[in-house]
C-alpha cells in the first residue's frame, strides 16, 4: 500500500460483506463525491439526511436500483472530506451494477483501510484511535470491546497529552533559567522540575507494567489443563468445547500435541490447552509432546493441576500463584466435600470458569490505558530520556540545564508517536494491513 498516493481522487468500496443479503452499503469518500450523487441519483441532496432515490446510471438511463442515500459534506463525515453511503438491496447483482457504474464515472476502488487512513490525514482521528478501531473491528468478548473502545473514544490520545504538557512545562522552567541565568530565578525551580520528573517517571512506568496485561486481553489469556495420563484432561477440553475436540480414550498417551480451545469465559478471551498427561516414557514421540507441555504450561497465564489421590505433583511444571488444584474426576470420588472437576458429568466446571475469571479480572486491573507494543516502545523511549534529563539537573555540577532540556524534547517527541504526531510512515503499513477495504 503506497500511502503517499493513497489520498488523491474520489474513492468507493463495499461496507457490508460479501454475499447476498438484505442491505448492501457501498461508501464513497472524496471531493467529486457530491458530483456523483447528483449524476447518480438527482439534485436535492441535504447533508446528512438519508432519502429514498433510483440510482440511475448517467451514461444509458438505465435503472439500477432504488436506494436509501446520505451525503456527509467535508468536515462533518468519517474521512473528513466529502463523503456519502448508498443503501441498496444487497443481491450481487445489485451490488455489481452500481460499482460498475461508479467505475465508470471515474471513482476507483479503495484500498484496505483507506476511508481511515484519509480520516488520519484530515485530523478525525489519530494513531492511538485507529489502533483501537482495529482492535475494536476484531473483537470477540466484552472485555476486548470495552478496552479498544476506550482507545476509539481517545483515552490514549488524552493521556499522552496530558503526559506532553507536563514536559512542556518542564521544559519551559528550564528555558527560563537558560534564559535569564544572569538574573534572579526562584532556588526552587530546578527542584520543582525533578519532582514533577520524577512523578511522571513513575506513571509512565506504571503503564509499562500493565502493557503485558493489555495484550493479553486483547490476544486472549492461555490457561493450561495440566495431569497425569488419563485424568480427564481431554474429556474436560471436550466439556468446555462443546464438542469432540480432543480424542480421548482409555489408553495412556493419547494426547501428543497441545491442543487449543479458544471461548469466553464471563467476558474474558481464554483458549484452554489440552496438554500430554505428565509422565516418564520411554515413547520418543510421546516424549516430545511432554515436553512440549511443560513448555506451554510455563508460559500459560494460568494452569488447571487434575490431581489423583496419589499423585499430587508434576515434575517439571511448577505451581505459580493464581493456578487451580483440582481433584480429577471428582465425579468417582467418594469424599463429597473435595474441590474437584469432572469433564464427564460437568460437575464442578463451573465453580472453575468462576475461579479462572476472578483471578484474571483481578489481574487485569493492572492494564493502563496504553495497550500494544508499539505504544509500550515509545514510552519506553519517553522514560530513557527522563532519566537522563533526572541525572542532569541533579548532577554535582549544579547541573546542566541546557542538556536536560535537549533529553526534554526528545521525551516529547517519542511521546507524540504514539498518537502519529510525528513519524507516521514507518508503522502505518503495519498498522493498516490487517484493515477490510471499505473501512
Amino acid at each position: 500500500m503506497i500511502f503517499q498516493a493513497i489520498s488523491e481522487g474520489t474513492i468507493f468500496a463495499p461496507a457490508t460483506a460479501k454475499g447476498k443479503s438484505a442491505v448492501a452499503i457501498i461508501r464513497i469518500s472524496g471531493k467529486h463525491t457530491l458530483e456523483i450523487l447528483t449524476n447518480i441519483s438527482g439534485v436535492n441532496l441535504r447533508p446528512r439526511e438519508m432519502v429514498l432515490r433510483r440510482i440511475i446510471h448517467p451514461k444509458n438511463r438505465e435503472v439500477l436500483d432504488e436506494a436509501l442515500v446520505v451525503y456527509f459534506p467535508k468536515g462533518r463525515s468519517y474521512t473528513g472530506e466529502d463523503s456519502a453511503e448508498l443503501h441498496l438491496h444487497g443481491s450481487r447483482a445489485t451490488l455489481k451494477a452500481v460499482m460498475s457504474c461508479l467505475l465508470d464515472e471515474g471513482l476507483r476502488m479503495a484500498e484496505p483501510g483507506e476511508f481511515t487512513y484519509r480520516a488520519l490525514l484530515n485530523g478525525q482521528m489519530d494513531l492511538a484511535q485507529i489502533e483501537g478501531l482495529g482492535d475494536l473491528i476484531e473483537a470477540e468478548t466484552e472485555t476486548q470491546r470495552k478496552q479498544a473502545q476506550r482507545a476509539l473514544d481517545g483515552e490514549i490520545s488524552h493521556s499522552t497529552i496530558s503526559w506532553k504538557n507536563e514536559l512542556i512545562h518542564c521544559l519551559a522552567l528550564l528555558e527560563t533559567e537558560i534564559e535569564f541565568s544572569e538574573e534572579e530565578i526562584p532556588e526552587d525551580i530546578k527542584n520543582q522540575t525533578i519532582s514533577t520528573l520524577l512523578g511522571l517517571r513513575d506513571t509512565l512506568l506504571n503503564e509499562v507494567k500493565g502493557v503485558d496485561m493489555a495484550e493479553r486481553l486483547r490476544d486472549g489469556f492461555e490457561v493450561a489443563i495440566i495431569g497425569p495420563p488419563n485424568s480427564g484432561k481431554s474429556t474436560l477440553l471436550n466439556y468446555l468445547a462443546g464438542r469432540e475436540a480432543a480424542i480421548t480414550s482409555n489408553y495412556a498417551g493419547t494426547t501428543r500435541d497441545v491442543l487449543e480451545v479458544y471461548m469466553e469465559v464471563e467476558g474474558l478471551p481464554v483458549c484452554f490447552l489440552d496438554t500430554a498427561g505428565i509422565r516418564e516414557s520411554s515413547d520418543p514421540i510421546e516424549k516430545i509432546g511432554i515436553e512440549k507441555t511443560k513448555k506451554r504450561a510455563k508460559d500459560a497465564d494460568l494452569r488447571i493441576f487434575l490431581q489423583e489421590p496419589n499423585l499430587a505433583t508434576f515434575p517439571g511444571v511448577e505451581w505459580q500463584e493464581g493456578d487451580l488444584k483440582l481433584m480429577a474426576k471428582v465425579d468417582l470420588v467418594k469424599e463429597n466435600d473435595l474441590k474437584g472437576v469432572s469433564g464427564l458429568t460437568g460437575q464442578g466446571v463451573n465453580h472453575m470458569l468462576e475461579d479462572i475469571a476472578r483471578e484474571l479480572e483481578n489481574r487485569i486491573e493492572k492494564v493502563g490505558v496504553m495497550n500494544n507494543t508499539r505504544q509500550r516502545q515509545a514510552i519506553e523511549r519517553a522514560i530513557t530520556y527522563l532519566v537522563k534529563a533526572e541525572l542532569e539537573l541533579a548532577g554535582t555540577n549544579n547541573g546542566r540545564s541546557e542538556i536536560a532540556a535537549e533529553e526534554l524534547r526528545q521525551a516529547i517527541r517519542a511521546l507524540e508517536t504514539i498518537t502519529g504526531a510525528i513519524d507516521i510512515e514507518q508503522v502505518l503499513g503495519e498498522i493498516f494491513s490487517n484493515f477490510c477495504i471499505g473501512k
